[in-house]
């Protein structure tokens, strides 16, 4: 008899819900190249800062992968998560674990790229996930979207997770909150202020 041989494409991992209403309920998520899940330690330190904050919040899980910070947040009784993901397979699986959790009324899940999505969009939103692949440019095409087309509600949260040393095209209106750092991994917490950005001259 011959052993079933597993497709590296269907080789599972979980991801883990570590706080609120699913605390503890484990995710499968799929071994894809570029798929790397907040890990939980970063995770609680994440949802240690925005604990007055969740709660109620309009959130964007842009380049979602597993969607686990979204699924965090919609844990913690966010009113709704939408989840931007452009892998197929990702996608699908993410799609079956919203409905493993039957959280399908509060969270949309867009299928394609972050940047079509955010040049489009017409919500706005009260915390914001940026999470990308590392070592691809991305965040500075996706930062200043959110704030040129005012995606963000006064006050709102933005959390950025990168790689050491990436460039982040920051804008005047988001101030840092908290911020951390591994030997890998720089991750901060912004607030977004409707305020009005000086220019160079005006500085001076």
């Amino acid at each position: 008899m011959k052993r079933a041989v597993k497709s590296p494409a269907a080789a599972l991992g979980s991801i883990r819900i570590i706080g609120g209403r699913w605390r503890g309920r484990k995710l499968p998520v799929m071994d894809l190249d570029g798929l790397r899940p907040t890990t939980d330690r970063t995770k609680e330190t994440l949802f240690n800062w925005l604990a007055a904050y969740v709660a109620d919040s309009h959130c964007l899980d842009a380049f979602a992968g597993t969607g686990g910070l979204g699924l965090e947040a919609l844990s913690r009784h966010a009113a709704s998560a939408t989840f931007v993901e452009q892998d197929r397979q990702a996608a699908q699986l993410l799609e079956k674990n919203i409905q493993t959790l039957g959280a399908h009324q509060q969270a949309k899940l867009i299928k394609g790229g972050v940047q079509a999505y955010l040049s489009s969009c017409t919500e706005r939103f009260d915390l914001v996930f940026l999470d990308p692949p590392f070592h691809q440019s991305l965040l500075g095409e996706v930062i200043p979207l959110l704030s040129a087309n005012k995606l963000l509600n006064h006050g709102a949260l933005i959390y950025v997770e990168a790689e050491v040393g990436a460039l982040l095209p920051i804008p005047c209106e988001w101030q840092l909150l908290k911020q951390k750092q591994t030997k890998q991994v720089s991750y901060q917490l912004y607030q977004y202020q409707e305020i009005t950005c000086k220019s160079p001259t005006e500085q001076g």
